[in-house]
């Protein structure tokens, strides 16, 4: 027994030496965190958002790992898509300012932690379209959201451009169109904006109030009405949505129309040296001339306050609305800076689209409408872009329309 204890306490003794010739165990580094984000924004944007994620990826390198989606999203219909699901919704978002408030009552935004650097470096316009009751709830992205008119110079005098009516006739005279999208609501704003006649959001700033239908005053809706007829009844018009109107100018059938900065690139390589833009003309109602009207307003760019990944996110948005991204954005899909420095660049300011927009700012509003205004003013827009062919009463349909557009 002596012997057998004698043996075990010399194995211990082995077996304890040998530990203490290993190494202590050593803690593996944590890798850089995963961050997976998904952000939505325009289809046209692709390429433009590719380069842009691809240098942010660049510059926080080493700092975390990653996963950057980027979908196709129209920034006019953003707000209903991220509502429908805020969880599962993208972390960074490109959408009109005219979906703030809603965003914000919603929960869907958060206000902007340095705010005061973000204002700061944007145009005081453009911060006020990313706020709501003066605190700002989103990066302002372009300040260029409203529509002017492109023209092809080869074929209109400088007198045919003060005139929508003037235009459609040379248009016909050449067997081309002037184009509209009169399944709009956005662009038909411009026929009674100017006229006296009102639409705008209620305090409630859910429900609007709309005086469209008016049979009284010096404009009353049955002019304007008769005037947007009259427009449609000549072959030299069409009423043909934005990818339509593109179309148009790159086959030949359009040498005018009324769009926005988004096209202006792809206009200038359509008509070269003869491509124009201007101001909106005016047209001929109740036997005087109106000048049209237009909504303006900006892109801004929103961080899901449902993220995941919240810093990360927000940064990805400041990336993205950084002076130096505004001004890529601009060589790339020719759209207005709202950056300050970059939009008071010579470069910028050397834009016809960017000038013609300046022009037409003193004849727009910003956009401020609830929800329930677009169909039924797109209803009876596209029923005068179609000639009334069932002869309908014209006070009926603004009625009708009216009744739409303020309904609760």
């Amino acid at each position: 027994m002596k012997q057998i204890a004698t043996l075990l306490l010399a194995m211990a003794l082995l077996l304890s030496a040998c530990g203490t010739d290993r190494e202590p165990a050593r803690e593996e580094a944590p890798g850089p965190e995963t961050v997976e984000l998904t952000v939505w924004s325009a289809a046209e944007d692709e390429a433009l958002m590719e380069e842009m994620i691809a240098s942010f990826q660049a510059r926080y390198a080493g700092e975390a790992s990653f996963r950057i989606t980027c979908q196709a999203q129209s920034e006019s219909s953003c707000k209903d898509a991220l509502l429908a699901d805020l969880e599962g919704g993208a972390d960074v978002f490109a959408f009109a300012d005219d979906q703030v408030a809603a965003l914000a009552a919603a929960g869907g935004l958060d206000p902007i932690e340095n705010a005061e650097a973000v204002g700061g470096a944007s145009l005081s316009a453009a911060v006020e379209a990313a706020s709501v009751d003066g605190t700002l709830y989103a990066y302002p992205l372009t300040a260029d959201n409203g529509y002017f008119l492109y023209y092809n110079r080869a074929y209109f005098s400088d007198e045919d451009l003060e005139s929508l009516n003037r235009m459609v006739d040379a248009a016909a005279r050449a067997g081309r169109v002037v184009a509209m999208d009169w399944s709009s609501a956005w662009y038909v704003y411009a026929f009674f904006g100017n006229t006296g006649l009102e639409v705008g959001r209620n305090e409630d700033g859910l429900t609007n109030y709309c005086t469209w239908n008016s049979a009284e005053g010096p404009i009353r809706g049955v002019d304007v009405a008769r005037a947007m007829l009259d427009i449609a009844a000549s072959p030299g018009f069409a009423s043909r949505t934005d990818e339509e109107f593109l179309a148009g100018v790159r086959d030949g059938s359009v040498i005018a129309g009324i769009s926005g900065v988004w096209n202006a690139v792809a206009i200038q390589e359509a008509w070269g040296e003869n491509a124009g833009a201007a101001k909106l003309p005016a047209f001929t109602c109740a036997g005087q001339e109106v000048q049209m009207a237009s909504f303006s307003g900006c892109k801004l760019i929103g961080v899901n306050a449902y993220s995941r990944h919240p810093q990360w996110a927000a940064r990805l948005a400041e990336w993205i609305t950084s002076g130096e991204n505004q001004t890529l954005r601009f060589r790339m899909r020719g759209q207005g800076p709202a950056n300050a420095a970059a939009a008071a660049s010579p470069e910028v300011q050397a834009s016809p689209a960017i000038a013609a927009l300046l022009a037409q700012s003193e004849f727009s509003q910003l956009q401020r409408v609830g929800g329930k205004f677009w169909e039924p003013v797109a209803e009876f827009a596209g029923n005068m872009a179609r000639g009334n062919p069932s002869g309908a009463d014209l006070q009926a349909q603004l009625d009708h329309l009216v009744e739409g557009v303020t309904a609760r």
